[in-house]
């Protein structure tokens, strides 16, 4: 496996170490492999780990088969994969409602399979939907950029917008909730607020529309990624996602109307500013109805 790419201009001066370590993000175990078989080249010439790179040259990495292992999954139906967007080390993709990101068993066919059938290659997931929400899902295509993109995850680099239509009228224009999450021992299935066990949650709530049935339309930004957090506190604090199978069991709407709405991130090798907003058709028929 070997990368190509030039170091982008908006990059300062720095030595390969510190590119390697602090700028691409690259784990210890595979810059240790990078320096000891000596590939990684600047400009098509070895390099010493203290020497400096610029903005323009040219960086190459290979990785053997020891380094980066091949994973094989089951193909699944590339016809069911809507791109947003696709480079050769990512691709974004809408996932329809429905649908799990990720199987739970090796045999199991998921939007995961279908992606990697789209490709031609296996993919990696970096963050997952719930089955019920539908929306922007990243994928790695190799495993050399999967934990780049974990780390960019973890530093709250990718930023996360989703759009949920909810029971009741916001009267506030923008709320945070910051209410602690954990499992709920009689249902398996639920998370709960749980003040004294529960994980910290961050929750941004903007009110985009009111509508005349009683309904709001809301903006909610992700500070932290905790399972099911923005249909727990919505529904805590008593504005229910309509359809939510699990929140708001009286709620008639086909769909939980919980949707991915934009996705935005530094893209680690090329620097560049990468935002993406996608609708479903079937949220936004939903929502005219329900307007």
């Amino acid at each position: 496996m070997k990368f190509t790419f030039t170091i982008p201009n908006s990059l300062p001066e720095m030595t390969v170490k510190h590119f390697l370590e602090e700028q691409l993000l690259i784990p210890r175990k595979i810059r240790h492999f990078l320096r000891i078989k000596k590939h990684i080249l600047i400009n098509q010439e070895e390099v010493h780990w203290h020497q400096t790179v610029k903005a323009g040259d040219e960086c190459q990495l290979i990785f053997d088969e020891e380094d980066y292992p091949t994973k094989e999954i089951l193909w699944g139906n590339p016809k069911l994969v809507e791109e947003v967007y696709q480079d050769q080390h990512l691709i974004i993709v809408n996932k329809p409602e429905g649908m799990k990101t990720h199987g739970n068993q090796p045999d199991e066919i998921a939007l995961l399979n279908h992606v990697s059938a789209y490709v031609g290659q296996t993919c990696y997931v970096v963050h997952r939907l719930d089955m019920e929400t539908s929306g922007l899902v990243l994928f790695a295509k190799n495993p050399f950029i999967l934990p780049i993109l974990n780390r960019l995850l973890e530093k709250k680099e990718i930023s996360r917008e989703y759009w949920a239509l909810v029971d009741g009228r916001l009267e506030a224009k923008n709320l945070i909730f910051r209410d602690k999450i954990g499992r709920n021992r009689h249902d398996r299935r639920q998370r709960i607020v749980d003040q004294k066990n529960g994980q910290y949650a961050e929750t941004h709530v903007t009110r985009l529309k009111l509508f005349q049935n009683k309904t709001s339309l809301v903006r909610c930004r992700l500070k932290t990624g905790r399972t099911h957090q923005i249909r727990v506190h919505l529904s805590h604090h008593g504005h229910p996602i309509l359809g939510d199978p699990l929140y708001n069991q009286h709620s008639k709407n086909k769909r939980l109307m919980l949707h991915a709405f934009k996705l935005s991130f530094i893209h680690p090798l090329t620097l560049n500013k990468l935002s993406f907003t996608a609708l479903s058709d079937t949220f936004e028929r939903e929502l005219k109805q329900n307007g």
